[in-house]
């Protein structure tokens, strides 16, 4: 597996795992799927966009890493991570975050902060720990899932 900067050839693989993850709808706060013209302005709007490609070109996973805030909190960034369900259990996840974390330092970020962990993905939480993110609490309800329930939302920061 490799992780590498996106290039425009990756936007429409990119497109599809990002809208994968949007459709399931326990994950990412966002409910409108990209179209292929507005990802391409959403990919380039990021300070930075990883790519995970296995050996025979496929893109299996992405990354997109940005400012958290503006101003006095502009030093802490933020990212977001989407992996193919086909290729879930490979660690790709745990290499995209990697990748991350040494592109926001690159960067000049020295935090790096999630704002909205969902409580029950267990899978990311137990990555983020095992990485030496901290929890910051648990907001109540914080996030609606797809079928209309809210559940909990779990922040975490690690400094870079």
């Amino acid at each position: 597996m490799n992780i590498r900067k996106y290039q425009s050839s990756d936007i429409p693989s990119m497109t599809e795992l990002w809208n994968e993850v949007v459709d399931a709808g326990n994950a990412f706060p966002q409910e409108e799927k990209l179209s292929l013209t507005d990802a391409e302005s959403f990919f380039a709007a990021q300070s930075c966009c990883g790519v995970a490609q296995d050996k025979n070109g496929t893109v299996l996973g992405l990354y997109i890493l940005h400012p958290n805030n503006v101003g006095r909190c502009g030093h802490i960034c933020n990212a977001s991570y989407a992996v193919s369900s086909s290729a879930r259990g490979k660690h790709i996840g745990e290499m995209l975050v990697r990748d991350s974390i040494e592109a926001g330092k690159a960067l000049g970020f020295s935090i790096l902060q999630f704002n909205a962990v969902v409580e029950s993905n267990l899978a990311a939480r137990s990555l983020y720990e095992k990485l030496g993110f901290h929890q910051l609490g648990v907001i109540p309800k914080g996030f609606r899932m797809k079928d209309g329930h809210y559940e909990n939302i779990c922040p975490y920061y690690i400094e870079l």
